[in-house]
């Protein structure tokens, strides 16, 4: 085999390489937002129906925590409407840069629960988060103005 044959070999196995990594970053913001559409809107449905099993163990912190979210009489279904709602906008692809923004605050707490009281769950918080930022870096266009130091309103 010749030098040339080799080289023009190596040239169509890296062309080859390289369709196949753009056919995956085409595809990587659907199923990211497919993963975490479906986790939120099964969080939320669990909020509200509990048809996923409560732990049966938790450290004080963590429980004493959780209780005192139930105890306020809406917080809980607060945050399980929201995931419901944002979970279902992700998972229909309609208003996604909102229901990102909606959900940021919630995977925030799920993330610092996890990391100061409960770190077991701390690589599924992570996974949650690692999603989110993926989506909010795709979707970074949509936020530009929101994210503008100085603005002046809109003309009527």
């Amino acid at each position: 085999m010749t030098a040339i044959a080799i080289s023009r070999a190596e040239s169509s196995v890296r062309s080859s390489r390289r369709s196949v990594v753009r056919a995956v970053a085409r595809r990587l913001p659907t199923v990211s937002r497919g993963l975490l559409g479906f986790l939120f809107f099964l969080a939320g449905l669990n909020g509200f129906l509990n048809f996923m099993p409560a732990p049966t163990s938790m450290p004080k912190g963590a429980l004493d925590f959780m209780v005192a979210m139930m105890q306020t009489g809406y917080f809980m279904q607060l945050v399980a409407g929201t995931q419901l709602v944002a979970g279902a906008l992700l998972l229909v692809n309609r208003y996604v840069p909102l229901a990102l923004a909606l959900l940021a605050p919630v995977i925030v707490n799920i993330v610092a629960f996890h990391a100061f009281l409960l770190p077991s769950g701390l690589v599924m918080a992570g996974i949650v988060f690692a999603l989110e930022l993926h989506l909010a870096i795709t979707y970074r266009a949509a936020y530009r103005s929101m994210l503008a130091a100085r603005v002046s309103p809109a003309a009527r």
